[in-house]
């Protein structure tokens, strides 16, 4: 018996279920593929937050230094729980590297590199910064944190870091520097 020609009907309608059982999984999906939280896979983030874990806590993110601060970045217990920390865990210490890393980003919008003020002086690290997240672009951040100046501010903060492009999607992860 031969194999059923691509052409076929049969082929064809299955091919077309196929199709559409995917457009309505890409669909059910998409929320967490970008923001890269599918099937546990981490989300890009930059470097400088293991150079922060290793000065904080010797790069061991289940650290409990047994003083109310914990994890790889040694978050205060009331800081890990007014940013959202408690979605993730009880304590710092108890969620992974990359749960701890999204905390501390929204740390960091909000309090900037000051939050850890002897490692972040260590490693020249100073204002406040946002971590980029897919889709965003220069423009997008300027208006989500009504930067005076606006993308063209951002351009200037981040000379070197970033394409003057302010419509240019940034890669996820990367740090902006917020004025």
């Amino acid at each position: 018996m031969s194999p059923t020609p691509p052409t076929s009907p049969r082929h064809r309608a299955a091919a077309g279920a196929g199709a559409r059982g995917l457009v309505v999984l890409l669909l059910v999906l998409w929320p967490a593929l970008v923001s890269g939280r599918a099937f546990g896979y981490p989300v890009a983030h930059a470097p400088v937050w293991q150079d922060l874990a290793q000065c904080e806590s010797g790069g061991r993110w289940d650290t409990n230094s047994g003083n109310g601060f914990y994890g790889g970045l040694q978050i205060y217990q009331p800081t890990w729980v007014s940013f959202g920390g408690l979605d993730f865990a009880d304590r710092a210490d108890l969620a992974s590297a990359d749960e701890q890393i999204t905390v501390a980003e929204a740390i960091l919008r909000s309090q900037g590199w000051p939050a850890w003020p002897t490692c972040s002086r260590r490693l020249g690290l100073y204002g406040r910064a946002h971590a980029v997240q897919p889709g965003d672009t220069l423009q997008s951040v300027a208006e989500r944190f009504s930067v005076a100046g606006g993308a063209a501010e951002l351009i200037r903060l981040n000379e070197g870091t970033v394409a003057p492009d302010p419509l240019a999607p940034l890669a996820p992860g990367t740090l902006v520097r917020l004025p």
